[in-house]
């Protein structure tokens, strides 16, 4: 990878699928309603960056680096963020469509994931202790092994999380939310 360092700049409704995202360094740039699908981002590393409106679906991400980003509004269809650079990795997602995607042994402490759609997404062996996952659909997402202590489920929904399987210590759920935690048991509960 060439040693490109790009700061401060704005890309804007650029198709990445036409032309590669040339392989740098971003700093404090923003990408509003680029088109990154299956985009080759391996190596690229984004520092306090922004995407709004992107598509990064199935975004190819080894040793891709993320450090204090926020994805708002973005569709990021089936990407392996295990495939990441972890060292520094921080990332907020609000509004975002994450469906498929996989986050397997990721060290996420204190990530926040606000109104988004987090479909068959895969939490196996993560930490997400302080974890605040806002409004999220997390329909058929996998907690296997997973740290979840102090993590706030109270406005989520659709999950299904065993105790037994995962460390839940002092995570906030609220009451409607409870059933996805005794689903294993197969019991009926009554409004």
């Amino acid at each position: 990878m060439s040693e490109n360092y790009i700061a401060e700049k704005t890309f804007t409704k650029e198709d990445f699928t036409l032309r590669a995202l040339p392989k740098a360094e971003y700093e404090n740039c923003k990408f509003i309603g680029c088109n990154l699908s299956n985009a080759d981002l391996s190596g690229v590393k984004f520092l306090d960056c922004e995407f709004v409106s992107c598509n990064l679906s199935l975004a190819s991400l080894t040793k891709t680096t993320f450090n204090e980003i926020s994805f708002n509004d973005c569709k990021m269809l089936g990407l392996r963020f295990e495939s990441c650079n972890d060292f520094g990795l921080t990332f907020s997602f609000n509004n975002c469509k994450l469906d498929h995607s996989s986050f397997y042994k990721l060290k996420l402490k204190k990530t926040t994931f606000k109104n988004s759609q987090l479909y068959e997404v895969d939490f196996s062996e993560c930490d997400l202790t302080n974890a605040s996952l806002d409004n999220c659909d997390l329909l058929s997402a996998t907690f296997d092994r997973t740290i979840l202590e102090k993590a706030d489920f109270k406005t989520a929904y659709n999950y299904i999380i065993d105790p037994d399987q995962n460390r839940i210590k002092k995570a906030k759920f609220s009451q409607s939310g409870l059933a996805g935690l005794l689903t294993k048991y197969d019991i009926v509960i009554s409004q």
